[in-house]
């Protein structure tokens, strides 16, 4: 729940604390890296796009990552910070099942994660589909509401979604009630579906040339970028 937790604050600072609004665009398991304390830091900002304070969306090419694309961005080119909030969804759902975005080798069904995901807890039958490694008796309540947290973050239509600051609250809210780290405490080698995750015992972020003075780094270094990097 760490890991959610701290990766969520980094994409609240993004869209509401940064001195411009910037909107990531391609959040996705791989784009968010563990360091040898298991300290979340988001990279990559290639796709990112500024978003000026006098517009709400901007109109542009479709750009991301399939199985984290906001399907209403993917159909209006419409692009708004609530589509970092759906990519943000898969990355929880990820977090929660050990599945993966996307599984070629499924059946057409089961194949994307978001649809089997929101299916699973339309139906009540989330339980069904988390990861059994994080499941306790002491946590069942936390993990539902995580799972919960994500499909609501999953609703086709982005003024459906809760905004990343309303998600950030709500994993720290709830990161506070466990007061642990309950999916980060286990031992590495628990995390095999999300193993991608990991990159060492440091963090390596891309090579996107020297970070400006103009950038901002967040507390704890979760999040270190160039302005320069959003366009």
């Amino acid at each position: 729940m760490g890991v959610s937790a701290e990766t969520a604050g980094a994409l609240s600072y993004l869209h509401s604390e940064a001195a411009i609004a910037i909107i990531h665009r391609d959040v996705k398991s791989t784009n968010i890296l563990l360091d040898e304390n298991f300290t979340a830091k988001v990279s990559d900002f290639g796709a990112s796009r500024l978003m000026p304070s006098d517009k709400a969306q901007l109109s542009t090419l479709v750009q991301g990552t399939f199985g984290y694309l906001d399907p209403e961005y993917l159909h209006s080119s419409q692009l708004t910070e609530k589509s970092d909030v759906y990519s943000f969804g898969i990355v929880l759902a990820e977090l929660i099942t050990g599945k993966k975005a996307i599984s070629f080798d499924k059946p057409e069904k089961e194949r994307t994660l978001s649809l089997v995901f929101v299916s699973a807890v339309k139906e009540d039958r989330c339980l069904e589909i988390i990861d059994k490694r994080i499941l306790n008796e002491g946590n069942v309540e936390h993990i539902t509401e995580v799972a919960l947290l994500a499909s609501r973050c999953l609703k086709v239509r982005g003024e459906d979604r809760p905004s990343m600051k309303e998600v950030a609250l709500e994993l720290e809210g709830l990161l506070r009630e466990t007061e642990q780290y309950p999916w980060i405490h286990q031992d590495p080698g628990n995390f095999e579906e999300s193993e991608y995750l990991l990159r060492g015992s440091h963090v390596d972020y891309p090579d996107t040339g020297p970070i400006s003075t103009t950038g901002y780094t967040m507390k704890n270094q979760l999040i270190c970028f160039s302005v320069e990097d959003a366009r």
